[in-house]
């Protein structure tokens, strides 16, 4: 190891920024770091914003490109249990300079039409190092961001950050498909992480979060290359079932199969052995499961974003994708108002969280009635931005009141494996089954509307002088399909209604609604390390005891 990489600074009793070299001005050195975190939120493995214009180029399916996202997405949500391990193990400049250096050559990588395997992989890498960056960046300076590391506070300011960026780069991807070319962004991308690493390279030193080195020792790399591997196999049976015909098809049947083989594996691998990736405490706390099932049920309502929203601007409207685009920004103000919203509720006001999902339900409900009343060929871009407003302010609001929930339930000890789980099924697996039952209903309510509606096209209509053939199929097909996506909205307003109906209803007290104060980084290093060395003794104890049984 390097001498460098063992420079290390003592438990910090204040807010201070010690990585940075002593040229630089202190009142700008968590900005840059806000910079950094931006930098690392905006990218991925592809672009859905350059969606059409990548499918159009290297003649690949939407399927394939959605689900390199995926992957992507699992790689970030996989990730999080050992995220402090590589705090406590690596150096601040080491991480992120590798973090940088892997999108880097992920981008470059990502822009030639590679296996689709090979993508796959790639992008999974590619979110593991996302998550990497901006964790790294955004725990340095969360005691600029609440010097009592009050999540009540975090938790809003996070998402500001994240769901800002989150947009801004499906926008920024869109811009440069249509004014330059859809790679831009790639380059875009490796030129903000080549300002990263020059960042690092010559305002930073390397800093260690603890006094002492904590070893990679007791992570169960088996066990999460197994729930990698089942994350994956779910998202590749619901993102391509509807193509593949589902169960009829033998790739389907095949890996249906092998995953729940997968599943059954992983989870007796977690229930018998002493260090796993997932440990079985973190299923036992008290609302625990509820919440995280609820979690995967809103995000399955959400994915209407993805699935009825993209079909209805881009084939009943006919909005290209930069259109789509600059609309969706209305949902900044949403997301704005509703972390600033969560903000109050939480910290000021210390109302009930469940409280809060129900107000976020109930503005989802709002979206989803508007668009139920709105859906319709002939209307105006300006009447979407207001659901739009609603949508991004239901979003912010249930992801921060979910993961403020798991926080007050779970023990900081299981709380990142619990993280882990929310993301898996708030950025994962919820949206892309989700995906799957619209784009099922879609699939049927179209071939419902053109057996119900087909008989306007018939001798008579084809009599009428002139008979525009091409204009009168445009508008029929553009009405059933719009009538397909209202019959779909209105079911997605009776699940959200239904749910709305239940958080108001089930307000539980058992959850503390006083945020809880996350412990110093030493702290949690120290305890880690305690926990190690006592499992440790263990094993050598049972050791010792089975050899002295032997002899006797």
């Amino acid at each position: 190891m390097q001498e460098s990489e063992k420079s290390h600074g003592g438990p910090p009793t204040e807010f201070s920024m010690p990585m940075f070299r002593r040229f630089v001005p202190e009142a700008v050195r968590p900005w840059i770091y806000v910079f950094q975190a931006v930098c690392f939120q905006l990218t991925n493995g592809v672009y859905l914003g350059a969606l059409s214009e990548r499918v159009g180029e290297y003649a690949v399916m939407r399927e394939d490109v959605q689900m390199c996202l995926y992957a992507t997405l699992g790689g970030m949500a996989l990730y999080f249990p050992v995220l402090f391990r590589m705090k406590f193990r690596f150096s601040n400049k080491t991480l992120l300079m590798a973090a940088a250096l892997t999108i880097l050559v992920g981008n470059f990588l990502t822009l030639f039409n590679l296996p689709q395997p090979a993508l796959w992989v790639i992008c999974f890498i590619c979110g593991i190092a996302k998550i990497q960056g901006t964790f790294e960046n955004l725990s340095n300076i969360q005691l600029w961001m609440t010097p009592k590391r009050d999540m009540g506070v975090f938790f809003p300011l996070l998402h500001i950050i994240l769901l800002v960026s989150m947009e801004l780069s499906a926008f920024f991807a869109a811009a440069f498909a249509f004014h330059y070319h859809w790679t831009l962004m790639h380059w875009f991308i490796m030129g903000l992480m080549l300002i990263v690493l020059l960042i690092q390279t010559l305002l930073c030193k390397p800093f260690h979060a603890m006094p002492k080195i904590v070893p990679l020792r007791g992570i169960d790399w088996f066990g999460a290359l197994l729930w990698g591997l089942f994350a994956l196999q779910v998202a590749y049976i619901f993102n391509y079932g509807d193509w593949l015909d589902w169960w009829n098809s033998p790739t389907v049947r095949l890996l249906t199969g092998t995953s729940i083989i997968n599943f059954a594996v992983a989870l007796h691998r977690m229930l018998t052995i002493d260090q796993p990736y997932y440990e079985p405490a973190m299923w036992r706390y008290r609302y625990a499961l509820p919440v995280i099932l609820l979690i995967g049920v809103v995000e399955a309502l959400f994915a209407s974003e993805h699935a009825l929203e993209a079909v209805f601007f881009g084939m009943v409207m006919g909005y290209e994708d930069l259109t789509s685009e600059i609309l969706s920004l209305w949902s900044l103000i949403g997301i704005l108002a509703g972390c600033l919203f969560s903000l109050v509720w939480i910290k000021l006001m210390r109302w009930s969280p469940y409280r809060l999902i129900a107000i976020g339900l109930i503005v989802f409900v709002l979206y989803a009635g508007s668009l139920y009343f709105l859906v319709d060929s002939n209307i105006n871009i300006e009447q979407m931005r207001l659901p739009i407003v609603f949508r991004g302010f239901a979003y912010a609001v249930l992801s921060i009141a979910f993961m403020w929930s798991l926080s007050a339930i779970m023990s900081f000890q299981h709380f990142f494996q619990g993280l882990s789980v929310f993301n898996v099924l708030h950025m994962f697996i919820g949206g892309v089954i989700g995906g799957a039952f619209y784009a099922y209903g879609l699939k049927y309510y179209i071939a419902d509307g053109m057996a119900r509606y087909g008989g306007a096209v018939n001798e008579v209509a084809f009599t009428a002088a002139p008979f525009d053939m091409g204009g009168f199929m445009e508008n029929f097909v553009q009405g059933v399909m719009a009538q397909s996506v209202k019959t779909l909205y209105g079911w997605t307003l009776y699940a959200a209604i239904f749910f709305a109906l239940l958080m108001l209803l089930w307000d539980i007290p058992g959850v503390r609604h006083r945020v809880k104060k996350l412990p110093l980084w030493p702290t949690v290093g120290t305890q880690l390390v305690n926990g190690l060395n006592r499992r440790q003794r263990l094993r050598r104890l049972r050791r010792e005891r089975r050899k002295r049984l032997s002899l006797a």
